[in-house]
């Protein structure tokens, strides 16, 4: 149902339930480890709020992608376990989901399990959603015959970082180009994931879709490869 509103509204009542969360942060009473997760969020959320202002040509635009990011933002905490961990292969189906883009239909995916700590799953959560609706508004799933397949694998060497690549493939479109100007998205997926995961991402505007490829340290504060049943001892 479209909010009847008008942006400045909108945007003015979105900065009101920012304040009140912060207000409670500040009250006694919760636990260190769900204030110090509370903050986290809160801290990515006015991130959000102040980069969206800057990549926006009006208010109505800035609201409606604000809408849209501070739902990522939930549905990642929804995802979220008692530990603040997050599964890789349920944010990104969560997320298209939520653009009605279903596994096994529009969209495959592939790798192994692997729980992601509480930033990290905030940030790829993010990125994942200026993916996803990016492929929905300008990509490839615009168009009936659009498919997006997402891969990972992580390499292990010893004595050294694991390092996990996640590849994301667009295929199915028509005509693709890249951006008249940068926006928030890139933003997030060249700059925010390099900053706060220490990642390496790469754009490419093929002509039947998007590909972009993440790659980034498996650390104890980014996450963890979570063995098969069958790779038990």
């Amino acid at each position: 149902m479209t909010d009847p509103r008008d942006p400045a509204e909108r945007l003015a009542a979105l900065e009101a339930d920012n304040a009140r969360l912060r207000r409670l942060l500040d009250e006694g009473g919760m636990p260190d480890s769900l204030r110090h997760g509370m903050r986290n969020t809160m801290a990515m959320m006015r991130t959000v709020l102040h980069r969206s202002a800057e990549s926006s040509a009006d208010v109505e635009t800035y609201v409606a992608h604000l809408d849209g990011r501070f739902g990522a933002i939930a549905r990642v905490q929804a995802a979220t376990d008692t530990f603040g961990d997050a599964d890789l292969h349920t944010l990104i189906s969560d997320e298209l989901m939520f653009h009605l883009v279903r596994e096994g239909e529009q969209a495959t995916l592939t790798g192994p399990r692997v729980r992601l700590r509480p930033r990290a799953a905030l940030v790829l959560g993010l990125a994942l959603h200026e993916l996803t609706s990016n492929a929905v508004e300008h990509g490839s799933l615009a168009l009936s015959q659009g498919r997006i397949a997402v891969a990972w694998q992580i390499a292990e060497a010893e004595a050294a970082t694991p390092v996990l690549t996640l590849d994301w493939i667009e295929t199915g479109g028509c005509g693709v180009r890249p951006p008249a100007r940068r926006g928030f998205g890139t933003d997030v997926i060249e700059d925010m994931l390099a900053y706060d995961l220490g990642a390496q991402a790469s754009l490419t505007y093929a002509p039947d879709g998007l590909r972009c490829t993440v790659r980034l340290p498996l650390t104890a504060r980014i996450g963890r490869r979570v063995p098969e049943e069958a790779e038990l001892p």
